[in-house]
């Protein structure tokens, strides 16, 4: 159950902007964050890239500097006009993850960072077969996420973010093998890094 504390960071964007950097010092700050999933992926300035749940453009403004073909989609109408502001390069579009509205596959890259803990179980499943839905074929996925801390030192710190600022879909991402759901939904060439003692996943997978 979330706290009020949730609800402030989702409120007011100072909150949820320092929330963010000091979740991120565990890998070296924010800006290193930001970049963590995208190391060693070739971007083209002609690739189209679909920020997933872009919330307000905090990785969509990373996402810009190496594409000219990035689209950020948001089901909060808050956010997005909070990413206009902050990465105008970038075209917008609001919908849901698990409904998205194109109806062809078109992007040769999505991208979704801290996001997949916000769903539910079904929920979850249903917009990863829509990120597939989405892909070109050879297309790619990542995402940045948590995981269950190898570390065990880092344990009651994850544990009490989690308390502190997110809900019980949080907790049921840490007992999910998402390796083994993408599997099941037609994902290739999947791999798996952790970093910040385990606490946090980083997953590439690719649409054969």
């Amino acid at each position: 159950m979330a706290t009020i504390l949730r609800d402030w960071s989702y409120r007011y964007q100072w909150l949820y902007d320092g929330v963010s950097r000091l979740a991120a010092l565990t890998v070296g700050g924010e800006a290193r964050f930001r970049q963590l999933a995208l190391d060693g992926i070739p971007i083209a300035p002609e690739t189209k890239v679909l920020d997933l749940c872009c919330g307000s453009g905090q990785t969509t403004q990373v996402l810009v500097k190496r594409s000219q073909a990035v689209t950020g989609l948001d089901a909060s109408p808050r956010s997005l006009q909070r990413a206009k502001q902050n990465v105008p390069e970038a075209t917008y579009v609001e919908g849901w993850a698990e409904a998205m509205p194109f109806t062809e596959p078109q992007f040769d890259l999505v991208h979704t960072s801290v996001a997949l803990h916000e769903m539910k179980p079904d929920q979850l499943r249903q917009i990863l077969q829509e990120v597939y839905r989405v892909l070109k074929p050879g297309g790619s996925f990542i995402c940045i996420d948590f995981h269950q801390p190898t570390n065990p030192i880092l344990i009651p710190g994850l544990y009490l973010f989690l308390v502190l600022f997110e809900t019980e879909t949080a907790w049921q991402l840490l007992k999910t093998d998402l390796v083994n759901l993408l599997q099941e939904i037609g994902f290739q060439e999947i791999q798996r890094t952790l970093h910040a003692g385990g606490s946090l996943q980083v997953i590439h997978a690719q649409k054969e």
